[in-house]
């Protein structure tokens, strides 16, 4: 079979949420820079404008921009009907757009605003393009979905998001399933960046990349490398936190349900100290490849 990056290809076409800007523009510009056509969707009808251009620079084929809300799946049946105009079908859907909110037990809103972005803004563009990628024994087709480390590890501090990506995992581990029955030429792959200096870290008052943060164009080339080795899994590191360290970070908070600690066991003052020589001394098995 043809490996999945063979989705990138000229004349393809391509749908990226979220592609005004951080690691969906740096998608787009590396769909770009293999002749992809590109629809562009965002809330930012300014920043759409900007990202037209930069991909149409990198020698994108046709672009057009869409402002979409993803939570609105009113908007997501108008956009299909207008790309599906004259025949037209996805070979690349990269669902990526997202938002962090902060919020306590008694804000409701709070939840419900990220599960209609995070989640359910994903769930509508897979309900929307799905006869896209199913029965598809052809071409090679992609499906991205962009998680988040913190769906994984679920650190403290942010309930409603870190259960929104955590969602947003276990739906991204259905969709390969099924489609690897059906549609054997449609890969499917959870995206988790790492630490990435974005337009979110700059409104926060970050102007200049941390040393830490890797680039969205970073992202985007790990993506680009582990769809090449066939991987599910993109979990990018930084240049603060290594791989290792997140396969032993993954390993013990995994660990709490095994050996029934107690949840979020790594922050807890009564097993923070065995969590670092845990973590110190684990020998885990096979690597990724480099």
């Amino acid at each position: 079979m043809p490996s999945p990056t063979a989705a990138f290809r000229k004349g393809a076409n391509a749908l990226i949420t979220g592609g005004a800007g951080g690691v969906g523009l740096a998608t787009a510009k590396l769909c770009a820079s293999h002749s992809m056509n590109l629809i562009l969707v965002d809330n930012n009808s300014s920043k759409l404008d900007e990202a037209k251009s930069a991909v149409s620079s990198a020698g994108a084929g046709h672009v057009e921009t869409h402002n979409l809300d993803v939570s609105s799946i009113q908007d997501w049946q108008k956009l299909k009907s207008h790309v599906e105009e004259g025949g037209k079908k996805l070979d690349f859907l990269h669902l990526n757009a997202g938002i962090g909110l902060n919020g306590d037990w008694t804000d409701t809103g709070y939840f419900h605003k990220i599960f209609e972005v995070n989640f359910f803004g994903a769930i509508n563009g897979i309900n929307t393009f799905f006869p896209h990628f199913q029965d598809n024994e052809s071409e090679q087709k992609a499906i991205v979905i962009t998680g988040s480390k913190q769906g994984i590890t679920n650190p403290p501090g942010n309930p409603a998001y870190n259960a929104s990506k955590s969602a947003v995992k276990t739906i991204a581990e259905h969709l390969s399933f099924d489609l690897a029955k059906s549609s054997p030429s449609t890969s499917v792959h959870l995206l988790v960046p790492g630490w990435t200096f974005t337009g979110l870290t700059a409104a926060r008052g970050v102007t200049e990349k941390p040393a830490g943060a890797w680039a969205p164009e970073q992202v985007a080339d790990y993506l680009y490398q582990k769809m090449g080795e066939g991987k599910f899994y993109a979990i990018c590191p930084d240049n603060d936190v290594d791989w290792e360290t997140d396969r032993k970070r993954m390993t013990w908070t995994m660990g709490d349900v095994v050996y029934e600690r107690m949840p979020q066991s790594r922050w807890r003052d009564e097993y923070k100290e065995e969590a670092n020589k845990t973590m110190e001394g684990m020998k885990l098995g096979a690597k990724q490849a480099d």
